[in-house]
């Protein structure tokens, strides 16, 4: 990047995202926003996912001038259960009990906001996973060796949970980890980088 393009800030804590991120042969930082990451009542899944995407991003404009903030946030959705970062081991093995031989949708929001322009792009990218039949020993054999406490859905697809898959479908697989980079180039490009540089 040059003196004259913006800072890229990664809005997260993850290190999923990051390496992500990397991908890209980007230059940026990173920094965890502070939010309320509460579903408000009657919120859609997609409103969910885009809002709290958005918020992440504006958390941190005001700490940077001249900044492209990445922010994203993600959820699993079965029928009309959303399901978040499962926090401990129970939870874990309820929500893949509930999505084994069913189709999961990720839900993954995208928002890039030029801190210097106020122009914010937001998106929400889906992802489609078809969860094999699984045994209640498979499942508690995987959270004990994954321990995947800190993920949507009870999984790490990148790791060992992509064991637990009979198919997978979508745009870009990027977006089942947590961050769509597929849009997330378009977002650039509409803010004048161009990938590769």
């Amino acid at each position: 990047m040059t003196d004259q393009t913006p800072t890229l800030l990664l809005a997260s804590s993850s290190p999923f995202r990051r390496q992500l991120l990397d991908k890209l042969k980007l230059d940026f930082i990173h920094q965890s926003p502070d939010i309320d990451e509460s579903r408000h009542e009657d919120e859609s899944p997609t409103a969910l996912v885009m809002r709290l995407a958005r918020e992440k991003a504006l958390a941190l404009a005001d700490q940077h001038p001249n900044t492209l903030v990445i922010g994203s946030d993600q959820v699993a959705v079965i029928g009309d259960q959303v399901l978040g970062k499962p926090g401990d081991r129970d939870t874990a093995i309820r929500q893949l009990s509930a999505a084994s031989g069913q189709r999961v949708s990720f839900l993954t929001g995208l928002c890039l906001l030029n801190t210097a322009t106020g122009r914010s792009q937001v998106a929400c990218d889906p992802f489609h996973v078809q969860f094999r039949t699984l045994k209640p020993a498979q499942i508690e054999r995987y959270v004990d060796v994954e321990q995947p406490l800190n993920c949507a859905g009870s999984f790490k697809s990148e790791g060992l949970g992509i064991v637990l898959f009979k198919a997978l479908e979508g745009r870009d697989p990027n977006t089942l980890v947590g961050l769509p980079l597929i849009v997330l180039t378009e977002f650039l490009a509409a803010e004048g980088i161009q990938l590769p540089v």
